[in-house]
């Protein structure tokens, strides 16, 4: 018998871990070893985030790497890394770093170099940039927040139910981060994009995301245009930045499925 691969799910800001609970039904049954570990200071269940989300608060890019790559240190291969937004720019540095097989990044925040700043994305991180002591805070969205970044391509009763369900407290220092990334020469949202001999990886994007634009994944597509590596790209028309937890998720999970089949894993 063979050795299942193993995948690490990598959430994005303001969804618990357990928000891949289908994803980690569905890959273990297509045969890998999927876990979906939580960022430095999550708590356990949604519940207890909520209720301390000082545990949460003031952990950068850097602090999530390394508590990734640590994670990833202890697993018996090297895996592969499944990211959503802040999530798909984690998986982005881990495997231009080898310490994946292969990656997907399902609406990945924007990496250093990518410089389009749709006016969507501005008013979607509006509640953590209106007040620059939330750089060090953790920082909660409202139902309707949560509907205009995440919800606004399914209808609003299912975005406040998934509200209700997953959302919880994110740090504010990642996002500080990105947009200081093209001011900063050592700024931690780089990634390794020249890296030729790293596994490949596929971007995908929502046609209609407020959060991450389609324009900002394209524009990070381009900045792997000097690597030899496979770098893949694919776009949903209709779905939003919650494409991996609405009821179509199922769609974008086939998707990575059949890639990564395609990929010899």
């Amino acid at each position: 018998m063979t050795t299942p691969i193993p995948i690490v799910f990598i959430h994005g800001l303001w969804l618990h871990a357990t928000s891949w609970n289908p994803w980690i039904e569905l890959f273990t049954a297509e045969g890998y070893a999927p876990v979906a570990p939580g960022w430095p200071g999550d708590p356990d269940t949604v519940a207890e985030a909520r209720e301390n989300p000082e545990s949460i608060a003031d952990h950068g890019i850097d602090d999530v790497v390394e508590h990734f790559a640590s994670i990833i240190r202890g697993l018996d291969s090297a895996p592969i890394l499944i990211g959503h937004s802040f999530g798909g720019m984690i998986a982005q540095k881990l495997l231009g770093q080898d310490l994946a097989r292969a990656a997907v990044a399902i609406d990945a925040a924007q990496i250093k170099g990518v410089l389009p700043l749709p006016l969507s994305a501005l008013r979607a991180t509006l509640p953590v940039f209106k007040n620059p002591a939330n750089k060090h805070r953790a920082v909660s969205l409202t139902a309707k927040q949560f509907q205009f970044a995440f919800g606004n391509a399914i209808p609003e009763q299912e975005s406040d139910a998934l509200f209700e369900q997953w959302t919880i407290p994110a740090p504010g220092k990642p996002l500080f981060e990105a947009a200081a990334a093209n001011f900063d020469p050592h700024s931690p949202a780089a990634v390794d994009t020249g890296n030729a001999s790293r596994g490949p990886l596929l971007l995908m994007s929502g046609g209609k995301d407020h959060t991450v634009p389609e324009t900002i994944v394209r524009a990070t597509l381009k900045q792997y245009r000097h690597s030899e590596a496979v770098t893949d790209i694919t776009d949903f028309p209709g779905k939003g930045h919650s494409l991996t937890i609405d009821s179509g998720w199922r769609e974008v999970a086939d998707e990575a499925l059949s890639w990564l089949r395609r990929q010899g894993f």
